[in-house]
């Protein structure tokens, strides 16, 4: 059998072309998730910035001012500055542990933000079982604090990290009992699927008119899954000198500071999907929305007008977060149990009973 040579060249034209494509299918595969992490990351730094700013309202204060305009590069300078500080591992500590928990608690948070719908056709991962993944993977970065503790050798650490531990187990119950009510209303546990069962009836069809109960416990739990003021029972300076942080320095001491903004970040947008309607904009009394048919608009402007509508009541929310930690003094431990296993837990166990007794009902 004769084969010519430009049948040969032809050959590996095809076989260059095909590999070119794989390629470019891998490269592109990989944009959605560069994208997100950079939105991500913006996102924390204007949190960090915005923190600053209401904090020195609140306290009457100035707050960052110089670096870039209005201080808005501060977060950026602070995380350059940590870059480059020393990066000191204890002597006699479980190095291996030490290094892998701030790690852990960054990762499993990242991972969660697959299944924010940020508009109608912007998701990374649109599952079936989305909000529920979404409290699997998040209920990893309490064992990252544990094994930042136990890692330390270090008392204040060790103890910090069990406080982390039995904070999040407390507090995720009632959090779950709160999503299952919202998925029980809604027929899915998918993030869309939610968003668009509120769109239905509009502004008064939000899940914060539907699920009061369920909204307020959600806030609380949230707030001490975040570990913030007057949640932080972990990291208390005037018991445990920095808790799970104490012996931490440089970029692995920063990496605790992101993890907690991306929580925030992450418990604000999940917040804004299951009670606040997501992405529509559903306002009262107002015809704008009718007018220009925002809510029905597809295409680059309307994924666009879903993405600033998210984000508006995300940090609305995420203003109100801020009040409450420089506002409320911390709790004591036992205290902090207390609402989480004697008040919380029954109130979101009888929602949900009353929720799935409603809709028995309605059947």
């Amino acid at each position: 059998m004769i084969i010519y040579t430009t049948e040969v060249q032809d050959i590996n034209s095809f076989y260059r072309l095909e590999s070119l494509k794989e390629v470019y299918g891998i490269i592109w595969m990989f944009v959605p998730i560069l994208t997100l992490v950079l939105g991500i990351t913006i996102g924390v730094l204007v949190i960090v910035w915005l923190e600053r700013e209401i904090s020195a309202g609140i306290q009457q204060r100035i707050g960052p001012e110089y670096a870039g305009p209005l201080g808005i590069l501060q977060a950026l300078a602070d995380g350059t500055k940590l870059l480059f500080k020393e990066n000191i591992l204890p002597s006699r500590g479980n190095t291996r542990l030490f290094s892998i928990g701030p790690s852990i608690a960054v990762i499993s948070i990242l991972l969660s933000f697959s299944v924010i719908p940020f508009s109608s056709r912007l998701i990374l991962a649109d599952l079936n079982i989305g909000i529920f993944l979404w409290i699997a993977i998040s209920s990893i970065a309490p064992v990252g604090l544990l094994m930042s503790g136990y890692g330390s050798n270090n008392k204040y650490s060790f103890l910090g990290g069990l406080r982390a531990a039995a904070q999040s187990i407390s507090y995720e119950i009632p959090l779950t009992l709160c999503v299952l009510s919202i998925s029980l209303l809604s027929n899915s546990s998918s993030t869309v699927d939610i968003v668009e069962a509120q769109s239905k009836y509009g502004f008064w069809g939000w899940n914060l008119w539907r699920q009061p109960i369920g909204f307020i416990v959600f806030l609380i739990s949230s707030l001490a899954e975040c570990e913030r003021l007057p949640f932080d029972l972990p990291e208390a300076e005037e018991e445990l000198v920095a808790g799970y942080q104490t012996e931490y320095s440089g970029i692995k001491f920063g990496l605790f500071y992101v993890a907690s903004y991306l929580n925030l970040l992450l418990s604000s947008l999940f917040v804004t999907v299951l009670y606040l309607g997501g992405w529509n904009i559903s306002i009262p009394y107002v015809f704008v929305p009718e007018l220009f048919e925002i809510n029905k608009m597809n295409g680059i402007f309307g994924t666009t007008i879903g993405i600033f509508i998210t984000l508006a009541k995300t940090y609305l929310f995420l203003f109100i977060s801020i009040a409450t930690r420089w506002t409320l003094p911390r709790l004591r431990m036992d205290q902090l149990l207390n609402l989480g296993w004697k008040f919380l837990l029954p109130i979101s166990l009888g929602n949900l009973l009353l929720t799935t007794s409603f809709q028995l009902l309605s059947l």
